[in-house]
């Protein structure tokens, strides 16, 4: 079977530029527009250009603990083939459990035909001699990994793995940094929906009260009594005694 053709490893000036870009789009996944998928994906082609690697894929475990993958290098069925194995068996499922990154994996070698047997020869079969996983973690939150294929049986050398951490790094503070920011904007949304609740409920006790010529603790018993009466939520009563949908003297009975 082919293979995606195996990059280059760039020269000095082309690496820093790359990087350089790299990091730009990391300042600008800090806006509110940011989008995951389109981000990981980018990340995995800088890997592939940065690292002179064959492929790239980033995997993130869902809310039950299953890796998925997110993002590739490339979108070629063998390829996604080999991350979506790592559901069952390999390398990535094993980094992601321990948060141990696993380097310089020879797919023929005994380490990957022992630990891993269906994917080593999955992967052997598609063309690539050598595997990287790196963990994508803060402290000790375990989001997925990124995972790196070589055509080419050389090693990475102790430069190239800090990098592929660095940008593995990368793409766990982008997502963390696109969770903050649905969860604050979710946590806005609760907050402005509990001031306005609040409000209509103020308002509906300030009728009742000034209707039936009694006190607002009163009135805002009667409010909660005929709410849980008829299975309404607070808020919504209290909107409707506000607006002159709702019997107050109904209420008042109850």
């Amino acid at each position: 079977m082919s293979h995606e053709l195996t990059r280059e490893m760039p020269g000095e000036t082309s690496r820093e530029r790359l990087l350089a870009e790299a990091f730009v789009e990391v300042a600008d996944s800090l806006n509110g527009d940011f989008d995951v998928a389109e981000f990981l994906q980018s990340l995995a082609v800088r890997c592939v250009e940065l690292l002179g690697v064959s492929s790239a894929g980033v995997l993130l475990a869902d809310p039950q603990g299953e890796l998925r993958l997110v993002a590739a290098s490339g979108e070629h069925a063998w390829v996604l083939d080999l991350f979506a194995l790592q559901q069952e068996q390999g390398p990535c499922l094993d980094c992601y459990h321990s948060g141990t990154a696993h380097t310089n994996i020879a797919l023929s070698g005994l380490e990957a035909t022992t630990a891993w047997p269906q994917f080593a020869a999955r992967a052997l079969a598609a063309g690539y001699e050598m595997t990287q996983v790196l963990p994508l973690q803060q402290g000790d939150q375990i989001l997925g990994t990124l995972n790196l294929f070589q055509a080419k049986p050389q090693f990475l050398g102790p430069d190239d793995i800090a990098l592929a951490q660095a940008l593995a790094d990368v793409a766990t503070i982008a997502i963390l940094q696109r969770r903050s920011l649905e969860r604050s904007e979710v946590e806005r949304g609760q907050l402005q929906e509990a001031l306005t609740s609040r409000i209509a409920i103020e308002q509906a006790k300030g009728v009742l009260a000034e209707r039936w010529k009694c006190t607002v603790d009163d009135a805002f018993a009667a409010l909660r009594r005929h709410a849980r009466a008829n299975r309404l939520r607070l808020a919504e009563c209290a909107q409707q005694v506000v607006t002159g949908e709702l019997d107050t003297e109904g209420i008042r009975r109850v």
